[in-house]
């Protein structure tokens, strides 16, 4: 039986990929999640697994030597999983003290405790993998169309955020040059899907959209990004494990490249499409919600992700285009109201907390 350390399994797509593995291998795999439990970790995300006996939560601190330390000493841990993160751009901007000290320091303490675990006098254990998840914001921006991003193109990050990622890349690739460290980094475009917590566009604009709230676009609302739907990304993970090659790092891209004005429109058709004709709240769902917004700080004009490495090396390539892909998200998020009541009224981590007591 594989054991996984999945850090920030409580996030978004952390979340996602326990649901991923363990629909896929059952009782073949045991999953340890480390979550802090910040803002955007939520235990109801997986309140479906919480009684599986090959599943355990901690919550602890990525940063926490002693307490990441005991985790490895007390399970044989195979493969470590590192999605924990602060990702929001917007929040970098206002506190970048925080993103530098979880994605960094975080991410450094995590690599020293696998390296204590695994390592022996001839190297590391057979069969360990670290699979550090980072950004495609790495990069920068593409300036020209018809443009992408590589494996091997320059780092040229623009945001608090983007750097400590682009920092945290640049460390799990110094323990692979220095140490022989067996680990990977996969660099993903935006995803979506279910349980995203709605201060990312997506989530944001269908809960706007249903309680008739603005929707705010930043500037002119053409930057482009290339959409990713998290159970594809999931997918991607796991064979990137399965199938990657040490030291290598593996871009994870959708095919879905949009500017965000059309994300807004497509929301606001399709939930039009989705509702019953009598329902009330067809009245107020049209484009006059939309509302242009002072541009954000350092705003990235567009990216776009080549997977070519991953699809000709490992043979992934993703399952779901957004057309399909957002309507299953918003039909998610049509199905969970009680879910996004808690998240957006703020007393949900408490609440779900109690659940493991």
């Amino acid at each position: 039986m594989k054991t996984y350390l999945v850090t920030g399994g409580a996030g978004f797509i952390g979340s996602n990929f326990i649901h991923y593995m363990f629909d896929r291998y059952g009782d073949d795999i045991k999953i340890i999640n480390v979550d802090l439990l910040t803002y955007a970790g939520n235990l109801e995300n997986l309140s479906d697994v919480k009684n599986n006996p090959n599943y355990s939560f901690v919550k602890a601190d990525i940063c926490d030597k002693v307490e990441i330390s005991k985790i490895f000493a007390d399970n044989d841990i195979d493969s470590v999983v590192h999605f924990a993160a602060e990702s929001h751009v917007d929040r970098s901007i206002k506190d970048p003290e925080v993103f530098a000290r979880t994605n960094v320091i975080g991410t450094l303490n995590m690599l020293n405790c696998a390296k204590e675990a695994w390592e022996t006098n001839d190297g590391f254990k057979e069969g360990k993998r670290f699979l550090h998840v980072s950004t495609d914001e790495v990069y920068g921006s593409l300036t020209e169309e018809g443009t992408y991003f590589y494996e091997t193109t320059p780092y040229d990050p623009h945001s608090p955020y983007s750097a400590s990622k682009a920092s945290s890349d640049f460390l799990v690739k110094a323990y692979v040059d220095t140490y022989g460290f067996p680990a990977l980094i996969t660099n993903c475009s935006n995803n979506y899907g279910p349980y995203q917590f709605p201060e990312k566009l997506i989530p944001l604009i269908i809960n706007n959209v249903l309680t008739g709230k603005k929707l705010p676009v930043y500037g002119d609302g053409k930057n482009v990004r290339d959409w990713l739907y998290v159970m594809d990304h999931a997918k991607a993970i796991d064979m990137v494990i399965e199938k990657g090659r040490i030291g290598e790092k593996y871009n994870v891209g959708g095919h879905n490249e949009k500017q965000n004005i059309e994300i807004v429109k497509i929301i606001i058709d399709t939930i039009k499409e989705m509702l019953p004709e009598d329902d009330e709240r067809q009245a107020h769902i049209n484009y006059d919600l939309i509302t242009y917004v002072e541009d954000r700080k350092g705003h990235d004009r567009r990216y776009a992700i080549a997977p070519d490495k991953i699809r000709s090396e490992i043979g992934w390539e993703p399952d779901t285009m957004f057309a399909e892909g957002i309507k299953l998200t918003i039909r998610w998020y049509f199905d969970h109201t009680e879910w996004m009541e808690h998240v957006t009224s703020g007393d949900y981590q408490k609440y779900y907390e109690e659940m493991y007591k």
